[in-house]
């Protein structure tokens, strides 16, 4: 089929195919950058935490009362959680990952250094802490019950021993074996001695740059009358565990309440919450784009049909086949289609450009926009298909008799 033709009818309805291009323009930039931010949340989303989820719950215990005792109490509340049914350890602990909350440290090589070499959250754990929120120790060892300390609030960090994850000891030694190295937690002295390192736990803080560096440090600082305590249960007891664990905790000490009891699935959904919107709102105006630029595309092309209906029954009388006129429309709209997304992969690269400068997001890769060329020819040639076959099935004698 020559273009020529086509190319001259088109001209004559310059303003449709400029707005039809233009649609298809905005509607590939936009969507493959959305695509690639969706892509990065669920990226995100998938992370894991280093902790055993799906059998692990934290709960907090808040004591009220003259003679309250919280260390005491919290001895006692180890202790009966740790005998009951399907509990396989418990831990006293500040935070959790994903948590949203914590306490946030500098790691330094030397004591009084001036800004720190990197930046890790702190988890205060007794000796089963790395037990139970599930952490796999890959060098070194667990911490003992001796070196677990008994911190009043306000007192100064100064562990003599630690646990750090991988990407810790990466920063800190690169290329070097860390346990048995010192450093500084906040730049203070004494030196904590690394003793294990854990492949993975993630920080509280999701939006973290450092979301990997996690420190283990054994002791316990209350706060006022208030503890926090980790869970894990033996696989599939979970539910069992939590329904049992107010009860069995008020008939140790009434003198408390004890707080809404979190599985570390309902802390990931939380700290996930926005990234999960964010994909939602981003794949529905994708839905919302594409469809509007089908409507479009049928919309117009049905128009032309219209307008166009004594040209299409004047070829059909000259000897144009069901398919040479089905065919035409689909070049049509196949070059309308295509110099659309020409300047759409201008402004896709464009846009991305304007979201590294501007947020730090990473480059847009390069597949996206090829991906994006496909999926919108095909597009339009659906949408248009419709319109061309009725166009196809205009009867030569009624065509040539209308007005």
């Amino acid at each position: 089929m020559e273009l020529r033709p086509i190319l001259s009818a088109l001209m004559r309805s310059k303003v449709s195919m400029i707005l039809i291009g233009v649609q298809v323009a905005l509607t590939l930039a936009i969507v493959c950058n959305a695509l690639f931010i969706i892509g990065q949340r669920l990226d995100h989303m998938r992370r894991p935490s280093g902790v055993n989820e799906s059998d692990t719950f934290l709960f907090s215990s808040s004591g009220f009362g003259h003679g309250f005792d919280p260390r005491a109490t919290i001895r006692e509340d180890l202790a009966v959680l740790a005998h009951m049914p399907g509990v396989a350890s418990v831990s006293t602990t500040n935070s959790v990952p994903m948590s949203g909350g914590g306490w946030g440290e500098g790691l330094s090589l030397k004591p009084q250094q001036k800004t720190s070499t990197t930046q890790t959250t702190i988890y205060m754990v007794n000796e089963k802490g790395l037990g139970t929120f599930g952490s796999k120790l890959i060098a070194g060892r667990d911490f003992k019950p001796e070196e677990v300390a008994d911190l009043e609030a306000g007192d100064t960090l100064r562990p003599p021993v630690i646990i750090v994850t991988q990407a810790v000891a990466d920063k800190m030694f690169p290329g070097e074996n860390a346990i048995g190295k010192q450093v500084y937690l906040s730049e203070n002295p004494p030196a904590s001695t690394i003793i294990g390192i854990v492949e993975r736990t993630q920080q509280p803080w999701m939006s973290s740059d450092t979301v990997e560096n996690s420190t283990f440090v054994p002791g316990y600082m209350p706060y006022g009358n208030s503890s926090r305590y980790l869970v894990r249960t033996e696989p599939g007891r979970r539910d069992e565990v939590i329904a049992q664990v107010e009860k069995k905790l008020s008939e140790s000490n009434s003198s408390r309440i004890i707080g809404k009891i979190r599985t570390m699935e309902d802390v990931r959904r939380d700290a996930y919450a926005g990234d999960r919107a964010m994909s939602i709102i981003l794949g529905a105006v994708i839905v919302a784009l594409l469809t509007i630029t089908a409507l479009g595309i049928v919309g117009m092309a049905s128009f032309w049909v219209a307008q166009r209906t004594r040209q299409i029954g004047t070829r059909r009388a000259l000897g144009a086949s069901k398919k040479d006129i089905l065919r035409y429309f689909q070049t049509e709209n196949f070059i309308i289609t295509t110099f659309g997304l020409l300047v759409g992969a201008v402004l896709a690269y464009a846009f991305s450009l304007w979201m590294m400068q501007s947020y730090q997001s990473p480059r847009l890769p390069w597949y996206y926009v090829p991906i994006g060329f496909v999926c919108l020819w095909a597009l339009g040639q659906l949408a248009v298909l419709g319109p061309a076959l009725r166009a196809s099935r205009v009867p030569p004698a009624v065509a040539t008799r209308s007005v």
